[in-house]
């Protein structure tokens, strides 16, 4: 995500850093380029004026002008109003460890109505059981979801599905029942159950009509929900914040959940909809599988878009993906010097844990340039399952000394991994360059530990050196 915008604002202030002195002109110039650079993002015409307007009038103030570093100061308000856009505050003190994040609001007498709304085709079903599984496993909630939509062809059976692929309790499908009906049945069964949380799931449209507005707001006032979250398609870049503001408008509603984040690449729908709205962007859905949906910090989003990294956040992904006794394992035989085929196949599988190479590389500050390497490069993503392939297809000894892998046997893991001969020599390469590196680790201490682990992530498939 941001990926486009990221890339032509660095270009932007690369440029700014290398002045010294700045003059209005030259500010002026910039603006430009960053209203160009937000319109091509497909963020909303007024939302660009209002922020071009808004850095425009401290940018060209003395105090930048004057600044030892300008182009600096540039940069910071050009940081801090993306943030105000996003919906977070730049005043707070520490709001970049996470606490700008705006979260499901569950402070109200259980079972707490959440009614999700949207299109069709949105994704509102799965991001309906994507919540529920994140209430259920991080905040330890008891979850009943209910599907009221009568309209799509099986979609109370795919929650039901769902339900049971996330060990989601789901309302018990009775034919013939009407929204208002199964919303009200719902409603009683999470209270004689004793649930926490109920998700129901309305019906979604091709477009917003009269229709589909009465339905859902018939089920809002029997339910009286706390949370009402609007599901909206990131891909769909300037219809998303339309239609935002018509349900908005009919709804109030109360949140945003934007879906298919991982697959734009531009953001427009992001940066848009909290200041069309003003309603907070409150969970991002970053993958197919259950459990890719993540809070949305404004702040550490405006850290992506300039290329500052977003370091907390990868430290929390690691710290949940990441086996402790595996790491602490794999720790000790580094400081000993030692890292063999099984050690690089731990690597290799929690690395794409993380999400892989790019998700791990979004995080990182400064690394756009290296990006762009891979992406020029063509790198698939997928060469993390083919080199584990690789590494499951050889002997417990070829694992523990790869030295023993001559050709015969090369060609024994190619046909075992579906893989060539030229795919064993380059995995073999590679775990000999990460080999040797973390031998010069265990000398240098943790001093020089993490320098050097930068300098080992250039061992992987596809990481520029």
């Amino acid at each position: 995500m941001f990926e486009n915008l990221s890339g032509k604002l660095g270009q932007v202030f690369d440029r700014l850093r290398k002045r010294g002195a700045l003059n209005e002109a030259d500010v002026n110039e910039a603006m430009r380029e960053v209203r160009v650079a937000l319109l091509e993002a497909d963020v909303a015409l007024p939302v660009v004026k209002n922020f071009i307007d808004a850095v425009k009038a401290k940018a060209v103030g003395q105090e930048v002008l004057r600044s030892v570093t300008p182009g600096q100061m540039v940069i910071k308000i050009v940081h801090d109003n993306l943030i105000e856009m996003l919906g977070g505050r730049s005043d707070v003190p520490g709001a970049g460890a996470g606490e700008d994040a705006a979260g499901i609001d569950l402070a109200a007498v259980a079972p707490v109505p959440v009614l999700m709304v949207g299109l069709q085709g949105s994704g509102k079903t799965t991001s309906t059981a994507k919540i529920a599984l994140r209430l259920t496993q991080k905040e330890r909630k008891k979850v009943l979801m209910a599907s009221l939509d009568v309209h799509r062809p099986a979609a109370q059976e795919q929650l039901r599905i769902l339900g049971e692929q996330t060990g989601v309790a789901t309302l018990p499908i009775v034919p013939g029942q009407m929204p208002v009906e199964i919303a009200k049945r719902a409603v009683q069964a999470a209270k004689l159950g004793g649930y926490d949380v109920l998700m129901l799931d309305t019906a979604g449209r091709l477009h917003v009509d009269e229709v589909l507005m009465h339905e859902v707001a018939a089920v809002r006032d029997v339910v009286q929900p706390h949370e009402v979250l609007l599901v909206a398609d990131s891909l769909t870049g300037q219809d998303a914040v339309t239609v935002a503001k018509a349900f908005n408008e009919r709804l109030a509603v109360t949140g945003i959940v934007l879906t298919r984040v991982d697959g734009d690449g531009r953001g427009g729908a992001a940066l848009s909809m909290r200041a069309v709205t003003g309603k907070p962007i409150k969970l991002i859905g970053v993958g197919e599988k259950l459990d890719a949906i993540e809070p949305f910090h404004p702040q550490r989003i405006a850290q992506r878009i300039l290329g500052m990294g977003d370091i907390v956040s990868l430290v929390e992904k690691a710290a949940e993906t990441i086996e402790k006794e595996e790491a602490e394992r794999l720790a000790a035989r580094v400081q000993k010097g030692q890292f063999d085929l099984n050690d690089m196949a731990s690597q290799l599988k929690q690395l794409r844990k993380m999400g892989g190479m790019s998700s791990v590389m979004d995080m990182l500050p400064g690394v756009g340039k290296m990006k762009q390497q891979m992406a020029n490069a063509n790198i698939d993503e997928k060469v993390l399952k083919r080199q584990e392939a690789i590494i499951s297809s050889m002997t417990g000894d070829e694992r523990k000394n790869p030295k023993v892998i001559h050709a015969s046997r090369k060609k024994r893991i190619a046909a075992g991994s579906g893989t060539s001969v030229q795919d064993v020599n380059k995995l073999l390469k590679q775990h000999m360059q990460m080999a040797d590196m973390m031998k010069r680790m265990s000398k240098l201490g943790q001093k020089g530990f993490m320098r050097s682990m930068m300098g080992a992530m250039g061992g992987f498939p596809g990481m520029p050196k």
